[in-house]
């Protein structure tokens, strides 16, 4: 099991070009990098990055979802067209990163026009899969409330027509949802290939790691007895902490806490 942080959780705090090196710094071995911006999708940037890195692994990358994610489900085909232009430049940025996974949110549920429709985005998820393959990069669906997998049930449909899709556990996303986040990690099961952390206060307020009452022991276990040699990453929102000391803190407990086996 690997132990690392999301560069996500240090959002507006530091740009990603400053993230990694404090990550090496840290001694945190492996990240997700959470390209933010057009810009950074560039050639040039994913070099300078990947120069800055150390000894930091990029497990895998995240982009902001609107930018272009829900395009590629489009009918449109000019606007389907564009979106995968994007999608080749933020791969061509993974594979510069030696990462081999990437976060994927898909269709956002942001019009009430919404219509869902399973079996077509299964469909287009195989389609969006075998690019990101090109560029030896594993797609995998995360769990968000507001997005296409917004429930248990939806990875198993999108897995019919896309039997390889790598699944990510988001902690704080399945109790926005509802949903108890053993379904999620139970439907991925095998394809699970990333677990985003967080953790909640007794006043149901997010915190980081170790500094809340998520059964992070449990989790661990039930990972290990399912042989899950992903990763799992702290995701929070920069503001769910004062300093950056406390982030280091909480990626230490981790760490300790999973060789405990």
């Amino acid at each position: 099991m690997k132990i690392g942080i999301s560069t996500a959780s240090l959002f507006l705090r530091l740009n990603n070009e400053e993230a990694l090196p404090l990550l090496d710094e840290w001694h945190v071995p492996y990240a997700e990098v959470f390209l933010t911006s057009f810009s950074e999708y560039s050639p040039r940037f994913a070099s300078a990055l990947a120069a800055s890195k150390g000894n930091v692994k990029v497990h895998s990358v995240h982009v902001l979802n609107t930018q272009f994610e829900p395009q590629l489900y489009a009918e449109h085909p000019r606007v389907k067209a564009d979106a995968f232009d994007w999608l080749k430049k933020a791969m061509a940025s993974a594979r510069n990163l030696d990462a081999h996974h990437y976060t994927f949110h898909g269709i956002a549920r942001l019009k009430r026009t919404f219509r869902e429709d399973l079996a077509r985005s299964a469909k287009q998820t195989a389609e969006i899969f075998a690019l990101c393959k090109t560029y030896g990069v594993q797609l995998c669906y995360e769990n968000v409330e507001w997005a296409l997998y917004n429930r248990p049930g939806v990875f198993t449909r999108l897995k019919e027509a896309c039997p390889a899709l790598g699944g990510v556990l988001d902690i704080k996303q399945a109790r926005i949802s509802g949903y108890n986040w053993r379904e999620y990690l139970t439907e991925m099961g095998e394809s699970l290939a990333t677990v985003h952390v967080s953790d909640v206060d007794v006043a149901g307020r997010m915190c980081l790691p170790g500094r809340g009452t998520f059964p992070f022991r449990e989790l661990f276990s039930r990972l290990n007895d399912a042989g899950f040699c992903g990763a799992v990453l702290i995701e929070n929102y920069s503001r769910d902490y004062s300093g950056l000391s406390e982030l280091k803190a909480s990626y230490e407990y981790l760490a300790e806490l999973s060789q405990r086996g």
